[in-house]
């Protein structure tokens, strides 16, 4: 089968059996891998503990207005001066949870207030690491579409 048979009988068989050689690489293969142990490719997270999550409360709004006649109204409200402005922003921001301000000024209204309060509002929110003023909204800018 494997070997070559002579014609003659004066000839020498040159050809190794390898069949015992094949056998005993079989069971060493065997014995490798009984002995290899089994890898995990696991691997372990600490994953949160879910919470009923809680109701989300609905912000309050403040409407900061600036009217045709350049005043501040604050949710309705005449403000006075930049002062009441600042005090009323200081008041809002430190109240829990926190409101959001939406500015809308009157397409009538000068440069001037409306600068005033953006500004007033931007000096508040660069001190938001003190103050915590986070949501800021500009609405009515559709009023100035032509």
């Amino acid at each position: 089968m494997g070997m070559n048979v002579g014609s003659s009988d004066d000839e020498l068989m040159v050809e190794m059996n390898t069949t015992p050689l094949i056998d005993v690489m079989l069971v060493l293969l065997i014995m490798l891998i009984i002995t290899i142990p089994i890898q995990t490719h696991a691997v372990k997270l600490d994953m949160p503990v879910s919470s009923p999550a809680k109701p989300m409360e609905k912000p309050v709004v403040v409407q900061i207005d600036i009217a045709a006649d350049n005043g501040i109204l604050w949710n309705g409200e005449r403000l006075a001066n930049r002062e009441a402005l600042e005090k009323k922003l200081t008041e809002a921001a430190a109240r829990a949870p926190q409101p959001e301000f939406h500015i809308k000024p009157n397409k009538d209204a000068g440069y001037e207030p409306v600068a005033m309060v953006l500004a007033e509002v931007a000096m508040v929110l660069a001190e938001s690491q003190r103050l915590g003023v986070t949501k800021l909204g500009i609405v009515g800018s559709e009023q100035f579409v032509q």
